[in-house]
């Protein structure tokens, strides 16, 4: 596909950028520096020669006297070099370091504060509908996500697949974050009934035929590796009992889909449903890092089994979306953002479905997504567009 112009706005100085494998993040970097000193750790041989000898990147770049700005690749693969960061840092004043990751695992295990704050923390998502422009096809993107890997590729279902075999499974092995991958194949596949629902650990350790601590270590791998969110609660100044569990969430839609297994038991609306709601929160996320908002996203549910899907809070304000699947809407449908209402008068509320026109029921808006998640940008508070 043609050249995506990205909302991602870099920092001056030097910052790390976090995100999973296949969001673009080497891609962007290079295209926007590209007089930077690039320095790939996915290269075997410069990973085993930095891996043995760290200092060797002291070497690297002082051997490049020009260089103002040092890319520095996949830096989670050799944790050491933060050191030399830090000492280059200190010593060689108007040198940019540009870190890309796709774990944090390693490196706060290496000491990330090693920089003692000296580069910022970013984050890059999958494509938003934004950015796409003219080429977002909601339905398409509830079929393969939205992961500039897959949609760059020629057959995208075979890239995906190849992203959960490859990476999901044996990259985790290599990293020695589990140590047989055949159960772990099984918590994947259970882990994509949990998309979009509230996770109850102790029926995937049942599902899996595993002890509950194991599930909880391997739900805070997929967090460490950037593949999965857990979305909490939201429970302040509640004037209702209001359950505690959080909704766990794969990071892309595309990803979910791959790891679902579909049978004649499986309704395909149940489905997209879930991928729906994933890719809203996909954007919701993208959004407050890209914003750099102080703004935290939750669920809402009450323990009688009200829930609105996703509650955005922060200084900008309050404001909660339920996702509908279907294409029309029934005054049914709003009971629950009615009940939000109830609780939260001054919050923002609106109901997203995959209608062609907004409507607006009880005073509540309900918004096209297929025109709503084009409009999601950095600096503009969601709640404004309701």
């Amino acid at each position: 596909m043609e050249s995506v112009s990205r909302f991602f706005d870099p920092p001056p100085g030097s910052f790390f950028l976090f995100g999973p494998r296949g969001t673009g993040k080497s891609t962007l970097i290079r295209s926007r520096f590209a007089e930077a000193l690039a320095i790939d750790l996915l290269d075997p041989g410069l990973h085993r020669t930095l891996s043995a000898r760290p200092e060797h990147l002291r070497e690297i770049v002082l051997g490049r006297p020009g260089a103002s700005t040092v890319f520095l690749d996949e830096v989670q693969k050799v944790p050491a070099l933060l050191e030399v960061v830090h000492a280059l840092l200190e010593e060689k004043r108007g040198l940019r370091f540009i870190l890309t990751g796709s774990s944090a695992r390693k490196l706060r295990r290496g000491g990330v504060d090693l920089l003692g704050g000296r580069a910022l923390t970013c984050s890059l998502h999958p494509f938003l509908a934004g950015e796409l422009g003219d080429a977002f096809d909601l339905t398409n993107a509830l079929e393969i996500g939205l992961l500039p890997v897959v949609l760059d590729s020629g057959c995208p279902s075979a890239t995906l697949r190849a992203y959960a075999d490859l990476y999901l499974r044996e990259e985790v092995l290599m990293e020695g974050l589990v140590r047989d991958i055949g159960p772990f194949s099984r918590f994947l596949e259970a882990m994509s009934f949990s998309h979009a629902c509230p996770l109850n650990v102790s029926a995937v350790a049942r599902e899996c035929q595993v002890e509950r601590r194991t599930v909880d270590s391997w739900v805070s791998v997929l967090e460490d590796l950037l593949i999965a969110f857990r979305l909490p609660a939201f429970a302040k100044r509640a004037r209702r009992a209001v359950a505690v569990h959080p909704k766990f969430f794969f990071f892309d839609a595309g990803v979910y889909r791959s790891l679902r297994p579909r049978g004649p038991l499986d309704r395909p609306e149940e489905i997209g449903g879930h991928a729906l709601e994933g890719i809203v929160a996909q954007h919701l996320r993208a959004w407050i890092d890209l914003s750099e908002s102080d703004a935290r996203l939750f669920h809402w549910r009450t323990r009688s089994g009200v829930e609105v899907d996703f509650v955005l809070y922060g200084a900008g304000g309050l404001c909660a979306f339920e996702v509908k699947h279907g294409r029309r809407v029934d005054p049914a449908d709003l009971r629950s953002l009615r009940a939000f209402r109830e609780d939260y008068p001054t919050a923002r509320i609106a109901l997203l479905f995959r209608g062609d026109r907004p409507l607006s029921i009880d005073g509540i808006p309900c918004l096209p997504l297929a025109r709503f998640l084009p409009r999601i940008r950095p600096g503009v508070w969601p709640g404004n567009l309701c």
